[in-house]
């Protein structure tokens, strides 16, 4: 999964546009998370660990908002010889161009159906796995219920959801506090102040964090009976729940 150096929000410019998952941003989306996610080598190896608990025989699996499809490749890694699906998706074309490569550099058995589409309009059946990573944050909060509800309803019994977001805090002092630290990790990984205010600007309108809270109440509301935190570093967090 080699790319290009992240250097999008290099250049100061006079009118920062919304992010968007587009070209620019497939080509460098390795370097961006890997500098600008704290814990997400530990988060993509862990959801590979859980699909070798949880995935059972002859189901299905799904990678709502697959991106590159580090998630895809974790989880295959895992479940050869189970005979089950893996079902990839992401509204980026260029992000499934490149998720294609990426699954056709190894060999495997379990075959992975990539879909270029919209994860609110995806049919869920016969689920032993789901995974949202850092995918959720980006919809309109009044659609997140109803897609948790669509996953509950579409996983089998003993059925496993990892939700990976960033978090936001209610308590002003624990906002800053994690921000600040968040922020310093982009510093040591190189990013400068231009970039990441620019970046920060870009991000305003498309991605609206829940508090841990608002996630576990819709958990609860859904019907999840077993659910917790797994891992959190700063404002960075992933969870399990479990039908």
């Amino acid at each position: 999964m080699n790319s290009s150096q992240d250097k999008i929000y290099a250049t100061a410019s006079d009118q920062i546009t919304d992010f968007k998952f587009d070209d620019r941003v497939a080509g460098v989306f390795s370097d961006m998370i890997r500098r600008s996610v704290p814990g997400y080598t530990q988060i993509i190896a862990t959801i590979g660990d859980f699909a070798d608990q949880y995935v059972k025989p002859n189901s299905n699996v799904y990678d709502l908002g697959c991106s590159l499809g580090s998630a895809t490749l974790a989880i295959r890694r895992q479940i050869e010889q189970r005979q089950c699906n893996i079902i990839a998706v992401d509204n980026s074309d260029a992000m499934i161009e490149r998720c294609q490569a990426n699954l056709n550099a190894y060999v495997s058995d379990t075959q992975v159906d990539l879909v270029c589409g919209d994860i609110r309009d995806i049919s869920i059946t016969n689920a032993s796995m789901v995974v949202l990573n850092f995918t959720l944050q980006f919809l309109p909060p009044e659609d997140r219920d109803l897609l948790l509800k669509k996953i509950y309803q579409g996983l089998n019994p003993g059925g496993i959801l990892v939700l990976s977001e960033k978090l936001r805090f209610d308590d002003e002092h624990i906002q800053q506090l994690l921000d600040t630290h968040h922020l310093n990790f982009k510093r040591a990984n190189g990013y400068s102040e231009l970039e990441i205010s620019q970046k920060r600007s870009a991000l305003e309108n498309v991605m609206k964090p829940d508090t841990i809270e608002q996630h576990y109440q819709r958990f609860q509301n859904q019907g999840f009976n077993h659910y917790s935190l797994w891992f959190q570093c700063f404002n960075f967090a992933s969870m399990v729940a479990i039908k």
